[in-house]
Protein backbone atom coordinates (compact mmCIF):
# COMPACT_ATOMS: atom_id res chain seq x y z
CA UNK A 1 0.00 0.00 0.00
CA UNK A 2 1.91 3.00 -1.28
CA UNK A 3 1.45 6.21 0.70
CA UNK A 4 -0.31 8.99 -1.21
CA UNK A 5 -0.78 12.66 -0.46
CA UNK A 6 -4.29 13.58 0.59
CA UNK A 7 -6.16 16.12 -1.57
CA UNK A 8 -6.30 19.72 -0.32
CA UNK A 9 -8.65 20.37 2.57
CA UNK A 10 -9.66 23.98 3.20
CA UNK A 11 -13.03 23.66 4.95
CA UNK A 12 -13.73 25.40 8.25
CA UNK A 13 -12.62 23.42 11.27
CA UNK A 14 -14.92 21.89 13.89
CA UNK A 15 -15.60 23.91 17.02
CA UNK A 16 -16.44 22.77 20.53
CA UNK A 17 -20.18 22.32 20.55
CA UNK A 18 -22.88 22.15 23.21
CA UNK A 19 -24.12 18.64 23.87
CA UNK A 20 -27.45 17.79 22.23
CA UNK A 21 -30.43 16.74 24.32
CA UNK A 22 -31.07 13.05 24.81
CA UNK A 23 -28.76 10.02 24.89
CA UNK A 24 -27.02 8.66 21.82
CA UNK A 25 -25.33 5.32 21.31
CA UNK A 26 -22.59 6.78 19.16
CA UNK A 27 -21.63 10.44 19.38
CA UNK A 28 -19.22 12.60 17.48
CA UNK A 29 -20.86 15.57 15.84
CA UNK A 30 -24.08 17.30 14.92
CA UNK A 31 -25.08 14.54 12.49
CA UNK A 32 -25.56 10.79 13.05
CA UNK A 33 -22.48 8.72 12.37
CA UNK A 34 -22.21 6.20 9.55
CA UNK A 35 -22.50 2.73 11.05
CA UNK A 36 -23.83 -0.54 9.71
CA UNK A 37 -25.94 -2.74 11.96
CA UNK A 38 -23.74 -5.09 14.01
CA UNK A 39 -25.44 -8.17 12.55
CA UNK A 40 -24.29 -7.13 9.07
CA UNK A 41 -20.63 -6.62 9.96
CA UNK A 42 -18.47 -9.66 9.11
CA UNK A 43 -16.01 -10.99 11.64
CA UNK A 44 -12.96 -9.99 9.60
CA UNK A 45 -13.88 -6.30 9.87
CA UNK A 46 -11.66 -4.42 12.33
CA UNK A 47 -11.44 -0.91 13.74
CA UNK A 48 -8.54 1.26 12.55
CA UNK A 49 -7.31 4.63 13.77
CA UNK A 50 -7.09 7.30 11.09
CA UNK A 51 -5.17 10.53 11.60
CA UNK A 52 -6.79 13.78 10.41
CA UNK A 53 -6.06 17.47 10.55
CA UNK A 54 -6.80 18.50 14.14
CA UNK A 55 -10.09 20.34 14.38
CA UNK A 56 -11.46 18.81 11.16
CA UNK A 57 -12.55 15.44 12.53
CA UNK A 58 -16.28 15.85 11.89
CA UNK A 59 -15.72 17.26 8.39
CA UNK A 60 -13.44 14.31 7.55
CA UNK A 61 -16.10 11.92 8.85
CA UNK A 62 -18.72 13.52 6.60
CA UNK A 63 -16.39 13.43 3.59
CA UNK A 64 -15.56 9.76 4.17
CA UNK A 65 -19.21 8.81 4.62
CA UNK A 66 -20.01 10.51 1.31
CA UNK A 67 -17.18 8.63 -0.43
CA UNK A 68 -18.35 5.32 1.00
CA UNK A 69 -21.81 5.90 -0.46
CA UNK A 70 -20.68 7.29 -3.82
CA UNK A 71 -18.06 4.56 -4.37
CA UNK A 72 -20.41 1.78 -3.25
CA UNK A 73 -18.12 0.29 -0.58
CA UNK A 74 -20.67 0.14 2.22
CA UNK A 75 -20.20 -3.63 2.23
CA UNK A 76 -16.51 -3.19 3.10
CA UNK A 77 -16.40 -0.08 5.29
CA UNK A 78 -18.95 -0.37 8.09
CA UNK A 79 -18.42 2.39 10.62
CA UNK A 80 -16.93 5.87 10.97
CA UNK A 81 -16.93 7.57 14.35
CA UNK A 82 -15.39 10.58 16.01
CA UNK A 83 -14.94 9.49 19.65
CA UNK A 84 -16.48 12.10 21.95
CA UNK A 85 -17.84 12.39 25.45
CA UNK A 86 -20.07 14.89 27.21
CA UNK A 87 -18.37 17.07 29.78
CA UNK A 88 -19.68 19.59 32.30
CA UNK A 89 -17.56 22.72 32.13
CA UNK A 90 -17.57 25.04 35.14
CA UNK A 91 -16.03 28.45 34.60
CA UNK A 92 -16.51 31.53 36.78
CA UNK A 93 -19.58 30.06 38.46
CA UNK A 94 -21.26 29.11 35.18
CA UNK A 95 -22.05 25.53 34.22
CA UNK A 96 -22.54 24.20 30.71
CA UNK A 97 -22.45 20.80 29.05
CA UNK A 98 -20.11 20.52 26.07
CA UNK A 99 -19.04 17.70 23.79
CA UNK A 100 -15.32 17.03 23.87
CA UNK A 101 -13.32 14.95 21.42
CA UNK A 102 -11.57 12.10 23.26
CA UNK A 103 -8.77 11.84 20.68
CA UNK A 104 -8.36 15.18 18.86
CA UNK A 105 -6.97 14.67 15.38
CA UNK A 106 -8.20 11.08 15.02
CA UNK A 107 -11.27 9.16 13.85
CA UNK A 108 -12.06 5.43 13.99
CA UNK A 109 -13.00 3.45 10.89
CA UNK A 110 -14.41 -0.08 10.93
CA UNK A 111 -13.60 -1.93 7.71
CA UNK A 112 -12.21 -4.95 5.97
CA UNK A 113 -8.68 -3.87 5.07
CA UNK A 114 -7.76 -4.15 1.39
CA UNK A 115 -6.05 -2.01 -1.22
CA UNK A 116 -9.46 -0.68 -2.24
CA UNK A 117 -10.63 0.34 1.25
CA UNK A 118 -7.18 1.70 2.11
CA UNK A 119 -7.34 4.06 -0.87
CA UNK A 120 -10.94 5.07 -0.16
CA UNK A 121 -10.00 6.20 3.33
CA UNK A 122 -6.53 7.54 2.58
CA UNK A 123 -7.67 9.73 -0.33
CA UNK A 124 -10.44 11.36 1.70
CA UNK A 125 -9.79 15.11 2.03
CA UNK A 126 -8.43 15.88 5.49
CA UNK A 127 -7.00 12.41 6.13
CA UNK A 128 -3.23 12.42 6.73
CA UNK A 129 -2.72 8.69 7.23
CA UNK A 130 -3.41 5.53 9.19
CA UNK A 131 -1.89 4.79 12.58
CA UNK A 132 0.68 2.04 12.08
CA UNK A 133 4.26 1.48 10.96
CA UNK A 134 4.88 3.15 7.61
CA UNK A 135 1.68 3.00 5.60
CA UNK A 136 0.47 -0.28 7.13
CA UNK A 137 -2.66 0.19 9.28
CA UNK A 138 -2.71 -1.69 12.58
CA UNK A 139 -6.17 -2.63 13.93
CA UNK A 140 -7.19 -1.63 17.43
CA UNK A 141 -7.45 -4.51 19.92
CA UNK A 142 -11.08 -5.36 20.65
CA UNK A 143 -10.79 -4.48 24.35
CA UNK A 144 -9.60 -0.98 23.45
CA UNK A 145 -12.49 -0.52 21.04
CA UNK A 146 -14.98 -1.56 23.72
CA UNK A 147 -13.33 0.77 26.22
CA UNK A 148 -13.69 3.73 23.86
CA UNK A 149 -17.33 2.92 23.08
CA UNK A 150 -18.09 2.53 26.78
CA UNK A 151 -16.51 5.91 27.49
CA UNK A 152 -18.67 7.48 24.79
CA UNK A 153 -21.85 5.92 26.19
CA UNK A 154 -21.24 7.06 29.79
CA UNK A 155 -24.46 8.54 31.21
CA UNK A 156 -22.79 10.82 33.76
CA UNK A 157 -20.77 13.59 32.09
CA UNK A 158 -17.31 14.32 33.43
CA UNK A 159 -16.79 17.59 35.27
CA UNK A 160 -14.08 19.92 34.04
CA UNK A 161 -12.96 22.87 36.13
CA UNK A 162 -10.25 25.44 35.71
CA UNK A 163 -9.33 25.55 39.38
CA UNK A 164 -5.96 24.23 40.53
CA UNK A 165 -4.58 23.41 43.96
CA UNK A 166 -3.01 26.51 45.48
CA UNK A 167 -5.18 28.91 43.46
CA UNK A 168 -6.76 31.91 45.19
CA UNK A 169 -10.57 31.92 44.99
CA UNK A 170 -13.58 33.75 46.35
CA UNK A 171 -16.59 31.97 47.83
CA UNK A 172 -19.62 33.19 45.89
CA UNK A 173 -22.46 31.32 47.60
CA UNK A 174 -23.42 29.95 51.00
CA UNK A 175 -22.76 31.05 54.59
CA UNK A 176 -19.14 31.92 53.77
CA UNK A 177 -20.02 34.07 50.77
CA UNK A 178 -17.43 36.76 49.91
CA UNK A 179 -14.69 35.04 51.95
CA UNK A 180 -11.44 34.48 50.10
CA UNK A 181 -9.26 31.39 50.38
CA UNK A 182 -6.93 28.99 48.64
CA UNK A 183 -7.86 25.72 46.92
CA UNK A 184 -6.45 22.84 48.96
CA UNK A 185 -8.03 19.79 47.31
CA UNK A 186 -10.20 19.03 44.26
CA UNK A 187 -12.55 16.04 44.03
CA UNK A 188 -13.59 15.73 40.40
CA UNK A 189 -15.86 12.72 40.93
CA UNK A 190 -17.96 14.38 43.63
CA UNK A 191 -17.79 17.88 42.18
CA UNK A 192 -16.37 19.18 45.45
CA UNK A 193 -13.44 21.40 46.35
CA UNK A 194 -11.79 22.03 49.72
CA UNK A 195 -10.82 25.64 50.34
CA UNK A 196 -8.61 26.93 53.15
CA UNK A 197 -10.13 30.08 54.60
CA UNK A 198 -8.39 32.22 57.22
CA UNK A 199 -10.36 32.80 60.42
CA UNK A 200 -8.63 34.89 63.12
CA UNK A 201 -5.23 34.00 61.75
CA UNK A 202 -5.97 30.25 61.42
CA UNK A 203 -6.65 28.41 58.19
CA UNK A 204 -9.88 26.41 58.27
CA UNK A 205 -10.81 23.88 55.54
CA UNK A 206 -14.28 24.28 54.02
CA UNK A 207 -15.82 21.82 51.55
CA UNK A 208 -17.77 23.49 48.76
CA UNK A 209 -19.36 22.72 45.41
CA UNK A 210 -17.53 23.85 42.29
CA UNK A 211 -20.38 26.29 41.68
CA UNK A 212 -19.80 28.02 45.04
CA UNK A 213 -16.38 29.47 44.20
CA UNK A 214 -14.88 31.68 41.52
CA UNK A 215 -11.36 32.63 40.59
CA UNK A 216 -9.79 35.78 41.92
CA UNK A 217 -8.54 37.94 39.10
CA UNK A 218 -4.82 38.79 39.43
Amino acid sequence: MEEERSPSFEEASDEEEPSPEGPALVQGGSEPEFQTQAAQVPEEARWYVVHTYSGYENKVRQNLEQRIRSLGVGDKIFGVIVPTEDEIEIRDGQRRTVRRKIFPGYILVQMILSDETWHVVRQTPGVTGFVGPGSNPVPLPEHEVQGILKQMEAEAPKIRVEFTVGQAVRISDGPFSDFEGVVDEINQEKGKVRVLVSFFGRETPIELDFMQIERLMP
